[in-house]
């Protein structure tokens, strides 16, 4: 049997540790991850190994030559451009004429590849997958199984929402060399994205491996040091280099451990490394060959590569230090900071938690560095969560951060391009859109300054000018001490995942688009941005009927800034209106739940007592619309859905499709057909629902917590005109809200939340799948699990540890069990009390 080594990798993440070296040479106790897979393949009988290269290919074929050293005969295939892992595979396709094994060359693995053969040859496979259970599997493919081990689905790194099991793709294929005839010639072609996928479509026997070893993707710095661990903790059957020695502690050849110096393992010493009296290295540290520790120094917890130097008096303590540091006397490293290659960290110098220094860099004696030297903000974690980036002022979202984010923003436009940005009227929004205006001008974006403005008008600005963008800054939903970064792209809706990325690509990277003095972008003050708004407004409602209507309404502003555009869009529309909190206020920017219900038993009395037709209240960023009826009666968000479904159904001569998420109860549905309309279910998140939204048929859509689209108007939520196409549609119907409220047909919907460690999310994911396997399940989003026009939706939370489960029965006690019913089998995965089939 052959192998096929793919180490064409650039390990983005990995930097600065990969900004000079290609991410199979980084070293795992010492020794490049590539070779511990060279080894592992030679030790399973595989001699004949081929490897597919690109970035920096001198520096691994200078490294392993022929491979004889270790062993093998190893032969090299450097790709020009990007093959994608199939097409790198199909690029060495006249060496493959028998069964072969692909693997990764910066993955560490002790995978029994004996057994995985063995497996793949018992089932007859074309292709056999190598499989593992993974507690987070977000970043890498998820995969179904049958109860033969064929693969049922596969999805490659999936948002929390699809994750349907915890069984992922190691990136370790057997196959038959048939299997290249599919692949094209010099395409970019990949083996889960494309080539996987229409084998399976195509019913080619496909299997999967569930393997017990050890397998970690070293991705990213975290699991860069957790590999390190666990090959020193022997959770992983990977050899350290050098002499064992009691206490587990690995000494190098060479190596020179002076006898006051103290040591206590597990720990490993390079080759010809020095360790001076007094020193102290503390368990689970690497050093890297030809390295020094000198006298009273302590290193703990620490990955420190090699021909580096550690002077006397200085700690560091949980970092990782790249080949040739210099750290002078007394200087001390904190926990998570990685020093790339080459830097000298001055005599005294501090470098705080969790700094990040690329390569060649020096820092001045005695300094304090809290910020990484060259514009990292949050190494490789996810900056955008639900609804943005979002975070406390100055403690998650500085304003140093903000420029960054503008510039990371600003080098993803095309240069000069323009871009909206508005705000609430919060004082630490205004530091934060500032900042954010800055980073897209020193990039070579423009920015048209709406100031302060509710998110709609941002939207609107973006669907009505040059604008290709927007952002727009205020209080995260439900917490006014957060502030919240909202994102659109050139149709005026929120970005979608794919954008996002590339927006955290660049701050990953640091490679900002940097503006010559010429270039700079310019800022711009859009004159009557409210006036083209209202105008447009109008445009779309019939403002005779309204008129005509006579409505009286208490409103409620919330402080927001609907309150600078709205009372103008009120002008023409004939409406007696008593209006409440009518100004914007600093210190009040956003509600929380507890102050929203306080002022929605407010607006209700109001409506009593002023005798409304109905009461309104918009949240401050304009967006969500929450409604009081006639009697008095807080409409509960999701029945105020339904009502809304009813009136477009009754008021539109033209029918068409209702886009609501999965969680919204299936009498939307029963509604929509009474009228003649189809219901498009899409995922729970807000960008989902708009992107829907873009849809020519799609004539309405909301969400069953206060927002509404209206595609003709706009395919994003906008309270103020939500608010005013409620006007429209009751003056058409001629009904009471109340009324049709009344008239809703019965539902019983109920959900609750429950709490999920982030590492049990993938297994109950999949095991809510397997125990409901005898259902009809529907995997868009979460596990949604039909019985006979009863559902149940498992669905974890992209940001908080807990996973909701909503139920929608045919009465109350068909919701309360499986709300009952689901929610204890989440809680019993978590506590380990449900029986793991382990299979999927």
């Amino acid at each position: 049997m052959k192998a096929v080594i793919m180490a064409g990798g650039e390990g983005i993440r990995l930097r600065p540790l990969t900004s000079n070296c290609p991410k199979p040479m980084i070293p795992v106790v010492n020794k490049p991850v590539m070779e511990h897979i060279i080894k592992l393949v030679k030790a399973h009988g595989i001699t004949d190994v081929v490897a597919t290269l690109q970035f920096l290919a001198d520096n691994i074929k200078g490294y392993f030559g022929d491979g004889s050293d270790l062993g093998v005969d190893l032969h090299y295939a450097v790709e020009d451009s990007p093959l994608g892992t199939a097409g790198s595979v199909k690029n060495v396709g006249p060496w493959l004429d028998e069964t072969f094994i692909v693997i990764s060359g910066d993955a560490l693995t002790d995978i029994d590849l004996t057994e995985a053969i063995a497996y793949h040859r018992e089932k007859g496979a074309l292709a056999t997958l190598v499989l593992k259970h993974e507690p987070n599997p977000l970043d890498f493919g998820v995969v179904m199984l049958d109860d033969d081990g064929r693969i049922e689905r596969f999805l490659e790194k999936p948002a929390w929402g699809q994750v349907f099991s915890d069984t992922i793709n190691t990136g370790i294929y057997i196959l038959e060399p048939s299997i290249l005839k599919d692949i094209p010639d010099g395409e970019s072609f990949d083996f889960s994205k494309d080539l996987f996928p229409m084998l399976l479509e195509r019913g080619e026997p496909l299997f999967g491996f569930v393997a017990d070893g050890y397998w970690c993707d070293i991705g990213n710095l975290e699991q860069f040091v957790q590999s390190q661990h666990d090959v020193l903790s022997e959770s992983a059957d990977v050899d350290a280099p050098g002499i064992r020695m009691e206490g587990n502690i690995w000494i190098g050849d060479g190596a020179v451990v002076h006898p006051e110096a103290e040591v206590e393992g597990p720990v490993v010493i390079g080759q010809h490394s020095r360790v001076d009296a007094g020193a102290k290295i503390k368990p689970f540290t690497v050093i890297g060959d030809n390295t020094i520790i000198s006298k009273d120094a302590t290193v703990e917890r620490t990955v420190v590569l090699n021909n580096s130097y550690i002077g006397v008096n200085a700690t560091v303590r949980g970092a990782v230090l790249g080949r040739h540091c210099d750290v002078k006397r007394g200087s001390r490293i904190e926990e998570g900071v990685v020093v790339g290659d080459e830097c000298v960290i001055g005599a005294g110098a501090t470098i705080s938690h969790h700094v990040r220094i690329y390569p060649f860099k020096r820092i001045e004696a005695g300094a304090v560095v809290n910020d990484d030297i060259i514009w990292e903000s949050r190494g490789s974690e996810a900056l955008f969560g639900k609804a943005g980036i979002s975070g406390l002022i100055n403690i998650d979202i500085t304003p140093e951060l903000a420029v960054r984010i503008g510039m990371a923003f600003g080098t993803v436009l095309q240069k000069d391009s323009h871009v909206a940005l508005s705000r609430d009227a919060g004082k630490a929004s205004r530091i934060v859109k500032r900042a954010l205006l800055t980073g897209l001008a020193a990039a070579g974006v423009n920015a048209r300054d709406l100031r302060t403005a509710p998110a709609a008008l941002n939207r609107f600005t973006i669907r009505s000018t040059r604008c290709l963008a927007g952002i727009h800054v205020g209080s995260a939903q439900g917490d006014p001490q957060s502030v919240q970064i909202s994102f659109f792209d050139s149709a005026g809706i929120d970005i979608d995942e794919a954008y996002q990325r590339n927006i955290e690509k660049y701050l990953l990277r640091n490679e900002f688009r940097r503006a010559f003095f010429d270039e700079v972008g310019e800022v711009i003050y859009p004159p009557r941005s409210s006036e083209f708004y209202i105008n447009e407004v109008y445009r779309q409602l019939d403002i005779d009927v309204i008129r005509d209507a006579g409505f009286k309404i208490a409103l409620d502003y919330a402080h927001g800034s609907s309150s600078l555009v709205l009372p103008g869009l009120l002008g023409k529309l004939g409406a007696d209106v008593v209006a409440f909190n009518p100004f914007t206020s600093e210190e009040k920017t956003g509600l929380t739940p507890e102050e929203l219900k306080e002022s929605l038993d407010r607006l209700s009395e109001a409506v009593g007592v002023f005798r409304a037709d109905f009461g309104a209240l918009l949240d401050a960023p304009g967006e969500r619309l929450y409604i009081v009826d006639d009697k008095g009666r807080v409409i509960d968000p999701h029945t105020a859905l339904l009502v809304f479904v009813d009136l477009i159904g009754a008021a539109y001569q033209k029918k068409g499709t209702i886009a609501l998420p999965l969680n919204v109860s299936s009498v939307a549905d029963e509604i929509a057909a009474r009228h003649g309309c189809t219901v498009e279910r899409t995922k729970v998140s807000k960008s989902s629902l708009q992107h829907a939204a873009l849809q020519r048929k799609v004539i309405f859509g909301g969400t069953s917590d206060g927002g509404y689209v209206f595609p003709r108007f706009m395919p994003a939520f906008d309270a103020m005109a939500s608010f005013c196409h409620l006007m429209e549609l009751l003056a058409k119907v001629g009904k009471p809200l109340s009324e049709l409220v009344d008239a809703l047909p019965e539902y019983h919907f109920g959900m609750e939340e429950v709490y999920c460690p982030w590492d049990h999310k993938g297994r109950v994911m999949r095991m809510v799948a397997e125990q409901s396997k005898d259902k009809e399940l529907l995997l868009l989003d979460g596990v949604k699990v039909i019985d006979d026009g009863d559902w149940a939706l498992v669905l974890p939370d992209p940001e908080e540890p807990y996973v909701y489960v909503c139920a929608d029965g045919s009465d109350d006690a068909s919701t309360d069990e499986m709300l009952g019913r689901f929610g204890e089998m989440v809680k019993d995965i978590v506590a380990g009390k449900l029986e793991d089939g382990g299979q999927n």
